[in-house]
């Protein structure tokens, strides 16, 4: 959102709110009920127009407290109004920005980049960040082709994701196998919405991709490590079955043999080998500019005709996705209660190889 819109925005307001107090104090009835004032849209006609257009029509009225208040009240819808016609109004161009929290987007001639801004915790995923990003996603999707063409996805700081939040974590080993499936399902969608984009998507793996944060990135369409980040889905050594799509993107990628061994050992890779394997496009020493290059490379490309083949691909990539994310809600709720999930937590916060007894 430009500033200077949302400036314009707020003045037009003030402008409004200071014309209907005046209108309200004449004796002006904003609420008549055929006045359709506070329903239009603002358009060709501004809204002190149409406030100085009333108060010449209306019969001189008594004011009265109701008066004024509905004056009040419909300065400030029509003041959200003029900030809603500022935004619209914000350009798109070379550069458009927005915040989200935990989540910082940005759109460039084409290429979005959406960035995972939790540095100090290693952009650990909660639900405030999932909020946050299926939200920046949600804003992407109303571009339209020509303006957006291809996303890269990164982590701010050293580190692209460390996976789920442990405090959360803890709180799902307190809470019930049904509450839990549910809220792990929900958890999932957020992150995932990514893949609802239109338009192809490149990880930027520029350091610790662990557990669901490697998962988001399989769900992205490309992937583009440092040489020496750390890849990882490592739920078990957590004490909890893969979730966040791990099972369904992991085979497709690497085939059976290559994701069973991610998966069921939870080594950790580095960048050189998770190419070797396949598990990224390449290597480079600054992903996210590696990242932004193949997204330029897309972004010259007919827009209409990149959606349409990366929806194609989709279709064959998401064929059983939803029966294995409901099934890793369902395995990861049956064993967040367990005391396994409990150590592996405990361990990982005292940086020591934990002890599990299988149950």
């Amino acid at each position: 959102l430009d500033w200077r819109c949302l400036l314009s925005g707020v003045l037009r307001g003030v402008q409004l709110a200071a014309s209907c107090a005046s209108a309200a104090a004449e004796g002006v009835d904003l609420r008549a009920p055929g006045d359709r004032f506070w329903s239009t849209r603002l358009r060709s006609e501004s809204a002190t127009d149409r406030v100085a257009r009333a108060a010449q029509q209306a019969p001189a009225k008594r004011s009265s407290p109701e008066t004024f208040g509905a004056a009040a009240t419909g300065a400030m819808l029509a003041m959200r109004r003029c900030l809603i016609a500022s935004a619209r109004r914000s350009p798109r161009g070379t550069v458009a920005a927005a915040r989200r929290g935990l989540v910082q987007t940005t759109l460039e001639d084409g290429v979005a980049t959406i960035t995972l801004d939790d540095p100090s915790r290693l952009n650990a995923m909660t639900v405030a960040m999932g909020e946050a990003f299926e939200a920046a996603v949600a804003g992407l999707r109303r571009e339209p082709p020509e303006a957006l063409r291809a996303v890269v996805l990164h982590g701010a700081g050293r580190a692209f994701s460390a996976g789920g939040d442990l405090d959360w974590l803890a709180e799902r080993h307190r809470d019930t196998p049904g509450n839990n499936a549910a809220i792990m399902r929900a958890f999932y969608a957020r992150f995932l919405s990514i893949r609802d984009l239109e338009v192809p998507t490149i990880a930027a793996l520029n350091g610790p991709a662990i557990g669901a944060g490697l998962a988001v990135a399989c769900a992205c369409d490309i992937r583009v490590a440092a040489p020496d980040a750390k890849l990882g889905i490592t739920f078990v050594g957590l004490g909890l079955p893969p979730g966040m799509g791990s099972t369904h993107f992991l085979p497709w990628i690497l085939g059976p043999q290559g994701a069973s061994d991610m998966i069921l050992t939870g080594r950790i890779v580095d960048g050189e080998e998770a190419a070797a394997r396949g598990l990224v496009l390449k290597t480079a020493e600054d992903p996210l500019e590696a990242a932004k290059a193949i997204a330029a490379g897309v972004a010259r490309q007919a827009p209409l005709a990149v959606r349409a083949a990366t929806r194609a691909l989709r279709l064959q990539q998401n064929v059983g996705l939803d029966e294995a994310l409901r099934r890793e809600a369902d395995s990861q709720a049956c064993v967040y209660g367990s005391a396994d999930l409990l150590e592996g937590v405990n361990a990982l916060r005292e940086r020591r190889e934990p002890e599990f007894v299988g149950h």
